[in-house]
């Protein structure tokens, strides 16, 4: 009878039964979008976050630099030879400075890894290689020149900067180009957390652990790219060189590193031997990361301890505005626009209710007590709620597809988090404490929909459904049988 009765009620109210529907639909799909647009935020900024020093890092050990003394200028020398009697002579140098904060010891890996809530700990040491090309005319240049072009590599491409400059001379003259690239040394004995984690080999082979010291190089895609570099060909740095082993593609965004050695091989460049500039860290719970960043920062006195959430508040850029407007305006307007639907769904039912006094009066005059009669009604309109949710679910899919296919682009810029040196030194800046605002991604903006989202939507339907039901209900509750005569009247 229930089933009977409710089928030709709504069969009879359709008009009705879609406007409440209708509405309680777009308040669902607004909630939807919402949900899916935050989610691709989140998935945005992981993305950059990943990009800059690997899938799987929940935290970054470094040690904040300490100032240049002052004797020290600040401003790296080359060595040339200029001893040629030709009219031009042809002079390369390169420049190779660690970057990031100060270096730590090898071994503070080791204790890193030992303490509680630690599942690994990789170091890794990062360069920077400022490499200078001059073309000397004939006469007697000094032994030395000091470079002023810009030693700061950009993320991913290896992009360094040209300027020309002239070095003090007699009789001659000098014009030079400076370019920079980042370079990171990798442990190849744990390749999974660290520099290379963020990365696929797409041509070549990764290192080997037996390749700890070997002279061997994988370089970026961008950087490859650029210079023409493939595998099997020769890198020479510092007069070292390199054989190119594979080309590594990141997962997400641009690399932020141009050029992967072997951590020893690193260290021997930037005579820095036992040491490493980052120390990445995974821990066996990721709801526990607040605690071990107090473990490691209490047992380990003098170090940063970053975590990913403390280099997702230096994100800006439209990556970060849009992200805060679909956390707080999007939110307080689904809010607003959902509860406006319900108050709408439930005025409609309540007046839905009163057209129908004398139907509700005559079934109550047949025997049928309040309590049957307010179950019919709220089961109409739990109907009602959950057709308004299946057409809030379309249209929330709708335009989440739209988002996805769509595709705007978002830019990503990394600022400091005051630890000297940031994330430790994501590799190709020396880490956001070091990165200048020219390490800018641009990230392609999805929205992903997934199943708590949809389960969200449904919850949403039958409680819409559930508080229309309850007004309506509550009304035709109060209706007596003398009313259906003076309806009739």
């Amino acid at each position: 009878m229930f089933g009977i009765y409710l089928k030709r009620e709504l069969g009879r109210r359709k008009k009705a039964a879609l406007v409440i529907a209708l509405g309680l639909a777009l308040g669902i799909a607004l909630v939807i979008t919402v949900n899916s647009v935050s989610a691709g935020m989140t998935q945005a900024q992981d993305k950059v976050l990943q990009s800059l020093y690997g899938l799987g890092t929940d935290m970054t050990v470094t040690k904040a630099r300490t100032a240049p003394t002052s004797n020290s200028s600040g401003q790296p020398r080359f060595e040339f030879d200029a001893k040629s009697n030709d009219d031009d002579t042809e002079q390369s140098s390169d420049r190779v400075m660690t970057q990031g904060g100060q270096a730590l010891k090898s071994s503070l890996v080791t204790k890193v890894a030992d303490q509680k809530g630690v599942a690994a700990a990789v170091g890794a040491l990062t360069l920077n290689v400022t490499k200078v090309d001059g073309s000397f005319t004939q006469g007697k240049a000094q032994s030395s020149t000091s470079g002023s072009g810009s030693g700061q590599g950009g993320p991913g491409g290896g992009q360094g900067s040209s300027s020309t400059a002239a070095p003090q001379v007699q009789g001659g003259g000098a014009s030079f180009d400076v370019n920079s690239y980042s370079v990171a040394g990798v442990d190849v004995t744990n390749q999974d957390l660290g520099p290379l984690a963020g990365s696929k080999i797409t041509s070549g082979t990764a290192f080997t652990s037996a390749q700890t010291n070997a002279k061997v190089a994988v370089v970026s895609k961008s950087y490859a790219k650029e210079n023409k570099y493939k595998v099997g060909k020769t890198l020479k740095i510092s007069g070292t060189k390199y054989k190119i082993i594979g080309i590594a593609t990141p997962d997400s965004s641009d690399s932020t590193t141009d050029v992967y050695l072997p951590l020893k091989q690193a260290q021997t460049l930037a005579d820095a031997k036992n040491q490493v500039t980052t120390i990445y860290v995974k821990a066996t719970d990721s709801q526990q990361i607040d605690t071990v960043k107090a473990t490691i920062q209490k047992n380990i006195s003098g170090t940063t301890v970053t975590t990913s959430a403390d280099l997702a508040e230096t994100v800006s850029g439209s990556l970060s505005t849009a992200s805060n407007l679909a956390t707080s305006v999007g939110k307080w307007l689904s809010i607003a626009v959902l509860a406006a639907a319900f108050l709408v769904a439930a005025l409609l039912t309540s007046s839905a209710v009163s057209r129908r006094v004398r139907e509700f009066g005559t079934l109550k005059a047949l025997g049928w007590p309040s309590r049957r009669v307010t179950r019919q009604v709220v089961g109409e309109s739990i109907v009602n709620g959950l057709l308004g949710g299946a057409l809030g679910i379309a249209l929330g899919l709708g335009a989440a597809y739209a988002v996805t296919a769509i595709s705007p682009k978002l830019t990503a810029e990394l600022g400091s988090t005051g630890g000297g040196g940031g994330m430790g030194g994501g590799p190709g800046g020396g880490g956001p404490g070091q990165q200048s605002a020219s390490n800018t991604m641009e990230i392609a903006l999805s929205a992903p929909v997934s199943a708590t989202t949809i389960a969200l939507a449904v919850g949403l339907a039958v409680a819409g459904g559930l508080i229309a039901g309850a007004m309506g209900g509550w009304r035709a509750s109060r209706m007596r049988p003398a009313d259906a005569l003076r309806s009739v009247s």
